[in-house]
């Protein structure tokens, strides 16, 4: 065996540690979230981040080095973003837009998504100002700033997503308008996080964001009106029989979900929102949709989101808060981003006719961060502008804000009469 191909197999094989390790932690951790009636998702991010230096490294240092070999860490990460894909395809392709065809329900869509990311993006722009020279110094404060307001203001797609399902709200008009507003959300994200990307690099133009907002308009109306016939020619030709997607439909797919990403990618909109927008063009489709939940869907929520959770996990160190000073930011943090989704989410809610309690719902799914919001800051981790201690700050702020999503919904639905059952992923 040549040296090439033993250091092929030592990565293969410190890699499938790890996902042995992962896997069943996740599977552990998802399943007592569910015991305590908590999402699955819950669990899995808790899980992330018990076997990173929160505990694992701390307790079993020896343990850790040995499972988590930094020779595996690419092929990790790539894994866990081609999860993600394949997610947020996943989350698409479940939601019943056509409610949006309601005036009332168009008209809350577009107020919930301005008062979610416009009142949390100031918030965090004031408060990165306030926290530079104490949590930031050295770091351009500005920048530093522009990462928090964006992770303030971000909403989880894929969790919220899980959220509904799991509470049965996905074809009620407010999961739609929810799941609807926090897509709208994410994308208004994900464009200003590549432009403060590129001002942190010093490669911004008010140029290249005219062109980047064109090109994203015109990918939308091609992926509206030419994805969509040809989905429908696609699915003629390869129908679903017997609950079953075809090895040729699926190949297309996945190709299809992968070119979506590539084409999100070029625009600098981030890669895994392009399975989302995919996934608009197959939501019409209800047998295809049952069919890939069933074939895809739950290897998706099994294998690869772990990997995420725990890639994020491995990154954050809750004991290097370490003074009460450290903690009172943290809290503040919470605090500003609990407050700044929840009370706007309200008030624009009310203001375009929903009614109080549909209101009050909007606003705890709103304040559902966890998946975007860990992305927002590995993102900006690794680019040097959200510094370790802020970083960890965030993560407790993104697993906080999400963990008090399922109990406030619960007690919220309590006072209706829509049913609080649990539809738990397999």
């Amino acid at each position: 065996m040549n040296e090439s191909v033993h250091q092929t197999e030592d990565v293969l094989a410190a890699t499938l540690v790890q996902l042995i390790v992962i896997i069943l932690a996740a599977r552990i951790a998802g399943a007592a979230a569910a015991a305590i009636r908590q999402p699955r998702a819950v669990g899995e991010i808790v899980a992330g981040l018990l076997l990173g230096p929160s505990f694992l490294a701390t307790a079993f240092p020896k343990a850790s080095a040995t499972i988590f070999n930094p020779a595996s860490a690419p092929p990790m990460l790539v894994l866990s973003q081609i999860g993600l894909i394949l997610l947020m395809f996943q989350i698409g392709s479940e939601f019943e837009f056509a409610r949006l065809s309601d005036a009332r329900n168009r008209r809350a869509t577009l107020f919930v998504t301005l008062a979610s990311i416009l009142t949390p993006l100031a918030a965090g722009l004031v408060l990165g100002f306030m926290s530079a020279s104490k949590l930031a110094p050295g770091i351009d404060s500005l920048t530093y700033s522009l990462f928090v307001a964006v992770a303030l203001a971000i909403t989880a797609v894929p969790i919220l997503g899980r959220i509904l399902r799991e509470y049965a709200l996905t074809r009620t008009d407010v999961g739609v308008i929810a799941i609807s507003a926090a897509a709208a959300n994410d994308l208004l994200g994900w464009v200003l996080l590549a432009g403060i990307s590129a001002y942190a690099s010093q490669q911004f133009s008010v140029s290249g964001v005219t062109w980047q907002v064109a090109g994203l308009a015109a990918l939308l109306a091609a992926t509206w009106f030419l994805g969509r016939p040809f989905v429908d020619r696609l699915l003629r030709s390869f129908p679903v029989e017997n609950r079953s997607v075809s090895p040729h439909l699926m190949a297309i797919v996945i190709a299809l979900i992968f070119l979506g990403g590539i084409a999100t990618r070029a625009l600098g909109v981030f890669t895994i929102f392009g399975g989302f927008l995919v996934g608009l063009v197959f939501h019409r489709h209800v047998a295809f949709v049952e069919a890939w939940r069933s074939q895809v869907g739950s290897f998706v929520l099994t294998f690869f989101l772990p990997i995420f959770f725990t890639y994020t996990g491995l990154r954050t160190n809750i004991w290097g808060l370490d003074t009460t000073s450290d903690w009172l930011w943290c809290l503040v943090f919470l605090g500003v981003a609990i407050a700044t989704k929840i009370a706007p989410v309200y008030v624009a809610a009310r203001l375009s006719g929903i009614n109080a309690h549909e209101a009050r719902m909007l606003g705890v799914l709103m304040n559902t961060r966890a998946l975007m919001e860990l992305i927002v800051l590995n993102i900006g981790f690794s680019l040097g502008f959200i510094p370790q201690d802020v970083f960890t700050m965030l993560v407790i702020m993104a697993v906080a804000t999400t963990i008090m999503t399922g109990p406030a919904l619960k007690w919220l639905l309590r006072r209706t009469a829509h049913p609080v059952v649990l539809h738990q992923d397999a």
